[in-house]
């Protein structure tokens, strides 16, 4: 596996990563829905959710020959469904005594800046969280439009388009297999699969996730 040549998925978490990460397993691609120590980055040639999707301007200029598929949702479907993620992580997130590990506290906090429980309960808020980091995205790949694709995985098209961009052949599902469905997150522990790659040691994660160099 060519180490420059990964594929990341940069979406925002309820946005169907799962789904994707599914799919890319199914393509027999090594990959990893979350990515916690440096042997995940080595071994996983796709890598999707946290720390994914805050870093990939980063990850970009380590992994310098890589593809970014950013997942759209319809935001009326997207805002109850990151809100209820919100509320639940909420407390381990902002506690300064333990709570989530230091890489899943930095990409939350930095992506939704001022995470109180009212903004978590406002749809503006969350709205503007949602743009501000698509916004983000389509500047920094605006000249590069080879390097990213833009999907909604809700969309008929999507897996097609999905397929053509990775320059592989479709498998005989048509579709993505829609997971996580019903503000569930535990469906990736579930899948078995020769090409899934862990997140963490054991349950362990590594203070520093990124190689010094490739």
């Amino acid at each position: 596996m060519n180490q420059d040549n990964k594929i990341f998925v940069i979406g925002l978490p309820r946005t169907g990563t799962t789904s994707v990460c599914n799919a890319l397993l199914n393509l027999n691609i090594f990959t990893a829905h979350t990515a916690y120590t440096e042997k995940c980055f080595a071994q996983a040639q796709a890598l999707a959710d946290t720390p994914i999707f805050n870093d990939f301007i980063y990850l970009d200029t380590l992994y310098p020959h890589s593809k970014f598929i950013y997942l759209e949702r319809d935001l009326s479907k997207w805002l109850p469904s990151i809100r209820q993620l919100l509320l639940r992580m909420h407390t381990n997130l902002t506690r300064s005594d333990g709570g989530f590990n230091i890489h899943i506290k930095r990409c939350f906090l930095n992506t939704f800046d001022n995470l109180t429980l009212s903004n978590i309960n406002s749809d503006d808020y969350l709205t503007d969280c949602y743009k501000k980091h698509i916004s983000n995205v389509k500047a920094y790949f605006i000249n590069r439009p080879d390097d990213i694709l833009f999907i909604d995985i809700a969309n008929d098209k999507s897996y097609r388009d999905f397929c053509q961009f990775l320059n592989v052949e479709q498998t005989l599902s048509n579709d993505f297999q829609l997971l996580n469905a019903g503000g569930k997150v535990t469906a990736w522990n579930s899948i078995k699969h020769e090409f899934k790659i862990d997140s963490t040691a054991k349950g362990k994660i590594d203070k520093h996730i990124y190689p010094d160099t490739i």
